[in-house]
């Protein structure tokens, strides 16, 4: 489950008690979520850092698959009250994405460059937002996408045994169940150099740059660095990455949370952060109900960016 998410200028968090944090710029009511109970998943909106870009949304998931939201809503991308029986939410510059427990997805927003038409798409795991396309993982490892493709950001017809995905401004980044990584779109900073990585268990998209988490606890970052975001060397111990327009955030294991990159809107500004350590009943709950389909009996779940970006994969048994 998407535990983190990381927007143009905010981040977002869930705690083990179902509380959110938020932190950023707030000026279109994206940080709005004190309010916010019983919420297990998170994902923000984001978009490519541009004069005329900064407003954003944040969407919350709660156990009983209701969906909340708040901040920016001129294409509607907050208007998801009606929503039922969800397992994850994803968010991008001005679209929401719901995967219901069946395997389908509904969407909400801009519908210019097609990135809501999702509504053939069928044993879906794993849903992602980006910029201006929509991508996701269906049951048996192959992938779909919609929306804008002017860079090759959605061709991924043809990628196999995949376990999560990630989708940036004009890229889609994808990890195997061998954990190798994938990606295609535009690389004008390196963003879709993934073809090293070894034993990452999720990834995730920022708008020019993008994350794995490996199965040791360590982070890869590829791309654009100019102001930091890609310095997670040093990270260890993480269980959970995303990955905003310039900044990148990790949970670590004891719950609390790091982050580097842009913080001129204070994004960043989540050391006091305790998220708590305990995160097994937060994908369980509404797995275990009455009527829960085989998609949902799962192992562990990958968390990416969520940025929305939010990847969560439901791994069968």
């Amino acid at each position: 489950m998407s535990i983190l998410a990381a927007g143009r200028r905010h981040s977002v968090a869930c705690r083990d008690d179902g509380s959110v944090l938020a932190a950023g710029n707030g000026r279109a009511g994206e940080c709005d979520v004190a309010s916010w109970s019983g919420v297990i998943a998170v994902a923000a909106g984001n978009v490519h850092s541009a004069r005329n870009t900064g407003r954003s949304h944040t969407i919350g998931l709660r156990a009983d698959g209701t969906v909340v939201a708040t901040g920016w809503d001129r294409h509607g991308q907050t208007e998801v009250s009606t929503w039922s029986e969800i397992t994850a939410v994803a968010a991008g510059w001005r679209t929401t994405l719901g995967l219901r427990r069946d395997g389908t997805v509904v969407a909400t927003g801009r519908r210019a460059e097609g990135q809501v038409d999702v509504g053939a798409w069928r044993d879906v795991v794993s849903i992602t937002c980006g910029d201006w396309h929509c991508a996701a993982v269906r049951h048996d490892g192959t992938a779909l996408a919609t929306g804008n493709n002017q860079r090759g950001q959605g061709e991924i017809g043809e990628w196999r045994d995949l376990t999560g995905i990630s989708a940036g401004c004009l890229h889609t980044i994808g990890v195997r169940d061998d954990g190798t990584a994938i990606a295609t779109g535009e690389n004008s900073s390196g963003q879709c150099d993934v073809a090293p990585w070894r034993r990452a268990t999720a990834v995730a998209a920022g708008s020019h740059h993008s994350l794995a988490l490996c199965d040791d606890g360590s982070v890869h970052a590829v791309g654009d660095n100019r102001f930091g975001q890609c310095d997670v060397e040093g990270w260890r111990d993480v269980t959970a990455i995303a990955a905003g327009s310039r900044h990148s955030l990790g949970l670590l294991a004891d719950g609390t949370v790091v982050a580097t990159g842009d913080d001129a809107d204070g994004q960043c500004d989540v050391s006091t952060w305790q998220l708590g350590t305990d995160r097994s009943p937060r994908c369980c709950r509404q797995c275990s109900a009455p009527g829960s389909t085989s998609l949902t009996q799962h192992g562990p779940c990958s968390t990416a960016d969520g940025s929305g970006r939010s990847s969560s994969r439901w791994i069968p048994r």
